[in-house]
């Protein structure tokens, strides 16, 4: 292997319920990556779990997302065949990808989560109402909602265990929507989310208009700092090297971690590149960037 990739095949589409938000950003870092004029690039639209490469690939950039994507069946699937590929490795993305488990990993390394409970029925929960109900492996908000009724859990408990078999219950946090990115061992500017109605579900991330943004956050200095620095905590404590987005919910001056994406969307309007462009790394710099950080990762594991 040469010491930099030259042909990288960007993988985008995938089996999960987020197919259509990775070829939108699938599409973009192929445009990216050819803009950057670094690489040779090919796009390849995955459609299945055998994922046909053409031949001389030095690198898989993955731009999907959701499960065969986030969940390391696909890194373990390139390691197998000896290509080197984007961000964590399986046996972080199998962790991240799992809400429950990452909590358990964020209170071991003193970073605030909601409580919660794994429940596989409704008659399992014992939370207090209102809850926050979300699959527990699954990506872009798919199948979550608020339950503050008897009913209203049952119905969101049936609609999470549509997408999984276990749902994660947790206590219904009223706070400002908040997410941060990591490149590297660098820390970039907190969004805020806010979604013009409801919480930033599916529909809200991917409809125009439906959603504002801004960057830097209007906080106090203080909470900032805490916040970025829990960010860094959960990167680091999942075994993150590459890069990620943390997301956050902030209920007066007290933040608590949800989850941490490992493929985060990168489209060029994506919260990560709106974060990476804040501190005047323009899109197809941050694609270069995670591709120059994935490599020397995939080195030190032997894989390129």
């Amino acid at each position: 292997m040469s010491d930099h990739p030259r042909r990288v095949a960007v993988l985008m589409g995938g089996l999960s319920a987020e197919r259509e938000v990775s070829l939108r950003s699938g599409a973009a870092v192929t445009a990216a990556l050819r803009e950057v004029g670094d690489y040779e690039v090919v796009s390849v639209e995955v459609d299945d779990t055998k994922v046909p490469l053409p031949a001389g690939i030095d690198l898989a950039f993955l731009a999907m997302h959701g499960t065969f994507a986030e969940d390391g069946q696909i890194q373990d699937l390139l390691a197998s065949r000896g290509i080197p590929y984007t961000g964590a490795n399986a046996l972080v993305s199998q962790l991240a990808f799992n809400k429950e488990k990452t909590k358990e990993r964020l209170r071991m390394c003193g970073v605030p989560t909601p409580p919660g409970q794994l429940v596989r029925s409704v008659e399992e929960v014992t939370l207090p109402l209102p809850v926050f109900v979300k699959p527990n492996a699954q990506g872009s908000s798919v199948g979550s909602r608020a339950a503050a009724t008897p009913a209203e859990l049952s119905q969101a408990v049936t609609e999470a265990l549509k997408f999984d078999s276990s749902a994660l219950v947790e206590r219904l946090i009223r706070g400002r929507e908040l997410t941060v990115g990591v490149l590297g061992d660098e820390v970039l500017p907190i969004i805020e989310i806010r979604p013009l109605d409801g919480f930033y579900d599916y529909t809200n991330k991917y409809t125009k208009g439906r959603t504002e943004y801004f960057c830097p956050a209007e906080l106090p200095e203080k909470v900032t700092k805490q916040i970025q620095t829990h960010a860094l905590t959960a990167h680091l404590a999942l075994g993150g090297t590459v890069y990620s987005r943390i997301d956050f919910l902030l209920e007066g001056e007290a933040a608590f971690c949800l989850e941490v994406n490992t493929i985060p969307g990168m489209t060029a309007t994506s919260l990560l590149p709106k974060a990476a462009a804040a501190v005047g790394i323009d899109f197809p710099q941050l694609c270069r960037k995670i591709i120059e950080l994935s490599w020397a990762e995939r080195r030190k594991e032997g894989l390129a």
